[in-house]
């Protein structure tokens, strides 16, 4: 992935236990590997809406891949079931904002002396970045410019 990007983005329809995923660069860019790591070019529906999971960051692969639990989600919306992968496996939207939070603590946690403490007002906010797909840093990097 960090040769091609730094974000990815997985197939929900990938006919197969692994997912195929794109990985998009900072200029947007995209290109595409099936679940054996091959380049593919997808028929246009397989990174589009259900079809999709949402847009993940370098720091939140490696921290999945290390075995913490990281995730982003859509829209704030009432918890319900989502099909994450052809296993069948299913993640309520509560994980996924319970997910948020303990990113975004571990941040705070690990940046504190540098963080205005002001900047506690604005947990919303940086959890609506997060949700769109943003890191913990960029979230809280949005936010401090933006206020402070």
């Amino acid at each position: 992935m960090a040769d091609y990007g730094d974000r990815v983005q997985f197939s929900l329809v990938s006919g197969g236990a692994e997912p195929s995923y794109q990985v998009t660069n900072a200029l947007g860019k995209t290109i595409a590997f099936d679940r054996n790591h091959h380049l593919l070019r997808p028929e246009g529906h397989e990174f589009v809406g259900a079809n999709a999971t949402a847009v993940f960051t370098m720091e939140q692969v490696k921290a999945a891949a290390s075995g913490i639990r990281t995730a982003v989600g859509g829209a704030p919306r009432a918890a319900r079931a989502v099909r994450t992968g052809g296993t069948g496996t299913r993640v309520s939207a509560a994980k996924l904002d319970e997910q948020f939070a303990a990113q975004r603590y571990e941040y705070y946690r690990n940046n504190r002396q540098s963080l205005p403490a002001a900047i506690t007002e604005h947990t919303e906010e940086i959890t609506a970045l997060m949700r769109q797909g943003k890191s913990a840093e960029e979230a809280f990097g949005e936010v401090l410019k933006k206020y402070f």
